[in-house]
């Protein structure tokens, strides 16, 4: 039955999000003629996927990984060093990017700054590029849902909930490097569906993995932890520090304290069934 839960939330969080991301753009979520609106509508989103990366992390999985472990120092330890392997990961990435599409051009190549002075990233050039990226992250993704399903099933849903909330503004980018580099809509949502089918099968050698070295679990928990913190921390939270007026501060903002809100209910509904 876990298993059967663990696919489920995988198929679900894994091509779910990129179908959601399409319907949203075809609503004109990320799309939209006008910049400063859509600029706005891609803000509602990330604060949304932020606010319930941080509550999962901090409200769940790490509490729960605490209870199963009474080695705090230890697992907070793994916590640390989680976090600064995700951080080389990244700068990996960028070094890698830059140099098989750049051949050593400044750093300049893979950013640039609005006109209010604020770094966001550029997005990856390239299809294959931006499906091997996907398919390694759907991979790890999977992983860490099936973690938090062995530990306890309601925390597998919250889990599967987060990475949702998160994939959603991040494939919307996908789908539309791709939909420029192969021209179709449809080939588009094709190619990332196929690398968000990558996260069932994380979620099966996540079961598996787990279920071997079930004495590590609280470790595995806070290792997906640390993923989730450092998404938040160091991706989705930089793209919110612009300049904006009140309005869409507010907005801003209840949209973080909706994603929060949106992973306290989930967290509720799963304990009361």
């Amino acid at each position: 039955m876990t298993l059967l839960s663990i696919l489920l939330a995988t198929f679900t969080a894994g091509i779910g999000s990129v179908w959601l991301a399409a319907a949203l753009m075809r609503l004109g979520w990320g799309t939209g003629r006008e910049p400063q609106a859509r600029g706005i509508k891609e803000q509602h989103l990330l604060s949304l996927a932020a606010g319930a990366l941080l509550a999962t992390a901090f409200m769940h999985l790490l509490p729960e990984a605490l209870e199963g472990s009474g080695d705090a120092k230890a697992l907070f330890m793994t916590l640390l060093v989680g976090l600064v392997f995700f951080f080389l990961l990244d700068k990996a990435e960028l070094w890698h990017h830059g140099h098989e599409h750049h051949h050593g051009h400044s750093d300049a190549a893979h950013a640039h700054h609005d006109e209010d002075g604020h770094h966001h990233r550029e997005p990856r050039s390239g299809g294959w590029a931006v499906l091997t990226g996907d398919s390694v992250h759907c991979f790890g993704d999977g992983v860490l849902i099936a973690s938090a399903f062995t530990a306890d099933p309601r925390l597998g849903v919250v889990a599967a909930l987060a990475v949702l909330a998160h994939e959603v503004p991040h494939h919307i980018g996908d789908l539309a490097v791709l939909r420029q580099t192969s021209g179709s809509r449809r080939a588009a949502i094709l190619k990332v569906s196929l690398a968000g089918a990558v996260t069932p099968l994380g979620g099966l050698v996540g079961w598996w993995l787990v279920d071997q070295l079930v004495a590590y679990l609280p470790f595995f928990l806070v290792v997906a932890s640390s993923s989730f913190i450092y998404v938040a921390l160091a991706d989705l939270i930089p793209q919110l520090q612009k300049r904006l007026g009140a309005r869409e501060t507010l907005a801003q903002v209840a949209w973080l304290l909706g994603g929060i809100a949106l992973v306290a209910v989930a967290s509720s509904l799963a304990h009361s069934h």
